[in-house]
């Protein structure tokens, strides 16, 4: 007598299974052997230095597919619910920003600014929906019009609240129906941004501000950065100028930079460290940013060092009110006073004092800490580095690191010479490659996303496809941008885009390398939301990161719901990755009812491209 199971399988596949069946099953016990039964890395480098024998590369190949078949099958066996498309979020989510949750904060007891600090919760699977952009939002106007001019209805600030504002505000941004109009020559609390920016390279010792790049910098984080203005001049120099604030509700300072084109993210260095390595920057630049540098035993400027390449300059402007019944200079001296306390111990130099304007170097002798008497502030722990939102430590580091470089000394180019390579333990035969594979891609993809731009305007028969126009996108992020590849692709091609390299933090860090060569770039868990408003990127781009998200504690559709936020409306996304995983993304991406499309490469290999466009959903 047959059993109660295999007559019940009789019933539904008949005296026989069919072989199908018997191959879905197959694949079902290879996959859980192949998860289950062995160990998951935690590797993230898409590339290795060492060879690897072929056994082991066959193996870990087939334990990849293996896992990527094991996920299909259980989105298939799951049910057709799993396919459905989701929902969008309610109306009080269109500017939401999940990891800065301010009221809760403050029940917990932060306070003191810690509120704002980031702090992530794995998001419920019965929560997931779109965020939806509000009623009057319109696509930002192409650069460099959209730099100057943005749409009202794109941003959480009302007529209101503009109306309210300080006298700074109105001198900077002009609210004329719908748009919002920023003034190139006006900003901050100066006679203008120009004459700011000169101020600053005359205090230097240079002719012009145009001489800062000569000058060695190249890069600047700018705090509090108000709407921009001051960044947006930079750029016109070509210096690259990261704004970072505190999350804000409303009015916030990050969507605004974004929106109208120029680098930000939201960032808190309150109690934690920001997520940049040692020796990032060329240039801190604070200009009424809201800190007291000498609180907490001078913590602050201490991150600020740690930020800070050697020979890079510390711009602080604080405007002072004349005092009643005593001087201007003796209350800007009783100000200073603590600040010079403690730039002595951690051997900065005050270089040049304008009005309200004050300069400090950063010394470029790593044997200062050590032998400076007054220096009470010990070095941290040799190859100390963990930058990731990690708390504050009151210690100097990157005197040990062969990155101590002085930014005068440093190769203006982005293409890095032999010897700063060498220090990163990147071969050039290694680092010219990486930059013609993505020359070429580049192109490729510029020539794919042609379709789907001009997708409502059919071509005539005969025609040839019009050429994407050089300024459609703006914001760009590489999710994996290994040595910043792609990044220097578009600069080669002089587009006017502006690109944050991602560098997931289990990957092999090559940040410092990404920021040696004069680009912006950030550490960043991908099983966590990004620190940015929604709808503030153009185009996303990922290489080789779903397949090692794909043994991570997290899932493809948290990532792919994630992207959807921080994408614009009509924005794009390009996803490379081995075949397998691509289809899955494709699903998901079907989802979140993005338009996507899978793309042969025509080079042999098992991967694909998945080209997407995010729908304007409206509602």
């Amino acid at each position: 007598m047959r059993s109660p199971l295999l007559n019940k399988l009789s019933v539904i596949f008949g005296p026989r299974p069919p072989v199908s069946w018997l191959l879905l099953c197959f694949v079902s016990v290879l996959a859980l052997i192949a998860v289950f039964g062995s160990s998951s890395s935690n590797s993230f480098d898409s590339v290795t230095s060492t060879p690897v024998p072929e056994i082991f590369t066959n193996y870990r190949r087939l334990k990849e597919q293996a896992a990527v078949d094991y996920f299909e099958l259980r989105t298939i066996l799951s049910g057709s619910s799993r396919q459905r498309e989701l929902g969008l979020c309610c109306k009080e989510r269109e500017n939401y920003v999940p990891c800065y949750n301010v009221t809760a904060n403050l029940i917990s007891g932060f306070k003191d600014g810690e509120e704002f600090d980031r702090r992530c919760e794995v998001p419920r699977q019965g929560s997931w929906c779109l965020v939806r952009p509000p009623k009057d939002y319109k696509i930002p106007l192409r650069w460099p019009a959209g730099r100057d001019v943005i749409w009202s209805g794109n941003i959480k600030i009302t007529k209101d609240q503009f109306l309210s504002s300080g006298g700074v505000t109105k001198r900077i941004m002009l609210l004329e129906e719908n748009q919002i109009a920023f003034h190139p020559e006006d900003g901050l609390i100066f006679d203008g941004v120009k004459d700011y920016s000169r101020q600053i390279a005359e205090m230097l010792g240079l002719g012009s501000d145009s001489e800062l790049f000569q000058a060695g910098v190249r890069t600047v984080l700018d705090i509090g950065c108000g709407f921009g203005s001051f960044g947006a001049h930079l750029v016109s120099l070509k210096l690259m100028t990261l704004c970072i604030a505190a999350y804000e509700a409303t009015g916030s300072q990050v969507q605004l930079a974004l929106e109208r084109g120029l680098p930000a993210m939201i960032g808190n260095f309150i109690s934690r460290q920001l997520p940049y390595p040692s020796l990032s920057f060329d240039m801190v630049h604070c200009a009424q940013c809201g800190i007291v540098w000498d609180k907490k035993e001078g913590i602050f400027l201490i991150e600020i060092d740690r930020l800070l390449k050697p020979g890079g300059y510390f711009v602080l402007t604080s405007p002072t009110s004349k005092p009643q019944g005593s001087s201007t200079s003796m209350k800007k001296r009783n100000m200073l006073t603590p600040l010079e306390q403690y730039t002595e111990k951690i051997c900065w130099s005050l270089i040049a004092q304008q009005d309200d304007t004050f300069i400090w170097q950063k010394t470029a002798d790593a044997h200062c800490y050590s032998s400076n008497k007054k220096n009470d502030v010990p070095l941290c722990k040799e190859g100390y580095d963990a930058p990731y939102y990690q708390a504050l430590v009151p210690c100097i580091t990157g005197t040990s690191s062969k990155r101590w470089i002085p930014i005068q000394n440093r190769s203006s180019s982005s293409d890095l010479s032999s010897a700063e390579l060498e220090v990163h333990g990147v071969s050039p035969e290694d680092f010219f490659e990486d930059l013609q594979v993505w020359k070429l891609a580049l192109k490729n993809y510029w020539s794919l996303l042609t379709p789907l731009i001009f997708s409502d305007h059919p071509k005539r028969p005969g025609d040839e496809d019009p050429l994407p126009p050089f300024n459609m996108v703006r914001n760009v992020m590489d999710m994996n941008a290994h040595y910043g590849g792609l990044n220097a692709a578009f600069l080669e091609e002089r587009k006017s885009v502006w690109v944050m390299n991602v560098v997931p933090v289990r990957a092999h860090n090559t940040l410092p390398l990404i920021l040696d060569r004069g680009f912006l770039g950030v550490l960043h868990d991908w099983c966590e939301p990004f620190p940015t408003y929604p709808r503030t990127y153009d185009l996303l781009h990922a290489n080789g990161l779903l397949s090692h998200l794909t043994s991570e504690r997290c899932g493809l559709m948290e990532l792919f719901i994630e992207m959807d936020r921080i994408l614009r409306p009509e924005g794009w996304v390009v996803l490379s990755d081995k075949l397998g995983v691509i289809e899955l993304a494709r699903a998901h991406a079907t989802q979140i009812r993005w338009d996507a499309r899978v793309i042969d490469l025509q080079n042999g290999s098992d991967e694909r491209l998945l080209v997407c466009q995010r729908p304007f959903v409206k509602k």
